[in-house]
């Protein structure tokens, strides 16, 4: 059954447009070389701040790390305005492989990195680190599908989504190989030169050379892809062709989105829930890798193994489910499919609760927001006006993410107050009154895009003529 999926996977790739195709190579490429970049970095900076500061102010760097990408949000928001879509992605991939390198200088620093044992609140380079890291989402992969979305339609999202996500899957299992098994070599101490130190420095220094070349693949792609392939959903492209010159943009336009419609809220509850579930589960599944370390890099080692085999089994749904169940039931049951799916992965966390358990459950929970959760939420943002697509999309990826995070970090607190004694209540009601109201959002947010899809309509598209009869 599983060969059969894979050979028809196959011949449906070959049966794309040769020029389409290339679209899709170019993209699932730079989606590669993002999630390697990412994945290669994220877990790192839970070990760094396990390390350096404490595992018990990882709820507080979360709200921090929250209100510190307030100002960078605006930034770009300017930026969208003043430059192109593809050069948002060149710009930021530079400015976060810059950092990278940086960061990577200061790991090893004596008193300031990780060769200082003592962790303490007082350590601002965790801090620093944690915040650092937190960005990458919204400002490297939201602005990679904010391209994507602004240059696929409906249809090409259907068929080739499944594939683009099987590209970032395959580079996240490279990315997370490579960091388990140098972090493998040092914990075993196999070179007096692959110490814990060098080993964190190597991550981020590899992590660099993927963002390096996403700026050469984004230069490549603009010039070989046609431009017909380029406008994505049609009706937005002629209506953003139209926009007056005289229109003045706005930095707070992306959350003034979020009071005039509706349907942006809902894309931000499908996130928002998303987040907060999965910030519970990666606060236990910190303690497991936490357990049984006796270094920095055991903590890193196990938490990389985890990516590994979440990015693994994602791999596995996107190449065998993501494209023949978004083509077959369409966006609007997907949706719906989400909570479900996700409610069953956290009722079988609830009833088995051991390390291994849990281990399975993050890991299946993640692969399915890779694989399923993500495109299915992504090209929700296809019938939208570039605003959504660019300005709210980032207040939705970063500040909402981030406050998601923050509200899960707080159940986290309030959890471990209760005590063992009541986890399984208080676990069951959290996690029902998540799923409940997940799932209601689903079915709107679904109704309201096939009506968009179906009536050729694009959301937002009132704020375009009002700003225009204001000129």
């Amino acid at each position: 059954m599983g060969s059969s999926k894979i050979k028809q996977m196959v011949r449906g790739l070959f049966e794309i447009e040769p020029q389409e195709r290339m679209k899709l190579f170019f993209l699932s490429l730079l989606y590669f070389l993002v999630v390697g970049a990412y994945t290669m970095t994220r877990d790192l900076k839970s070990a760094i701040f396990l390390g350096t500061v404490g595992k018990e102010y990882i709820p507080w760097v979360k709200v921090i790390s929250m209100l510190s990408l307030v100002p960078a949000i605006f930034f770009y928001s300017r930026l969208v305005d003043r430059i192109r879509r593809y050069q948002l992605l060149i710009f930021y991939s530079t400015v976060f492989g810059i950092a990278n390198l940086i960061f990577a200088y200061y790991i090893g620093h004596p008193s300031i990195g990780i060769p200082n044992t003592d962790a303490q609140p007082g350590r601002l380079f965790g801090w620093l680190f944690y915040c650092f890291v937190e960005g990458y989402s919204p400002f490297v992969v939201s602005v990679f599908w904010a391209l994507a979305n602004s240059v696929n339609s409906p249809a090409e999202a259907k068929r080739n989504y499944g594939y683009m996500v099987a590209g970032s899957k395959l580079g996240g299992m490279v990315a997370a190989a490579l960091a388990w098994y140098i972090f493998a070599l040092s914990a075993q101490s196999m070179s007096p030169y692959l110490t814990h130190v060098t080993a964190h420095q190597m991550i981020l220094v590899i992590s660099t050379l993927f963002l390096a070349l996403v700026p050469v693949v984004c230069i490549l792609f603009i010039k070989t892809v046609p431009g017909y392939l380029m406008h994505g959903y049609e009706a937005a492209y002629k209506l953003e062709k139209q926009k007056s010159i005289g229109t003045k943009p706005s930095v707070f336009a992306g959350l003034e989105m979020f009071a005039k419609y509706p349907y942006v809220l809902g894309i931000f509850g499908m996130i928002f829930f998303y987040e907060t579930v999965s910030t519970v589960l990666g606060y236990l599944r910190l303690g497991v890798a936490e357990a049984g370390a006796g270094s920095i890099s055991d903590v890193s080692k196990v938490l990389f193994e985890i990516a590994f085999k979440a990015h693994f089994v994602g791999f596995v749904i996107s190449l065998i489910g993501t494209q023949a169940l978004l083509s077959r039931l369409g966006t609007r049951v997907c949706l719906m499919l989400i909570p479900f799916s996700m409610g069953g992965i956290l009722f079988y966390f609830i009833f088995e609760t051991s390390p291994d358990g849990l281990k399975h459950a993050f890991v299946i929970f993640t692969a399915l927001n890779y694989a399923f959760l993500a495109p299915v939420r992504e090209s929700l943002y296809l019938p939208t006006i570039k605003e959504i697509k660019f300005k709210s999309k980032s207040w939705i990826d970063a500040f909402g993410s981030k406050f998601a995070k923050t509200s899960g970090s707080m159940f986290n607190v309030f959890a471990a107050k209760m005590g063992v004694a009541y986890m399984l209540p208080v676990y069951s009601f959290f996690f029902a009154t998540i799923v409940g109201l997940w799932f209601i959002v689903a079915f709107f947010l679904g109704r309201r895009f096939e009506r968009a899809i179906a009536h050729n309509e694009v959301i937002g598209a009132e704020e375009e003529v009002g700003e225009k009869n204001t000129v």
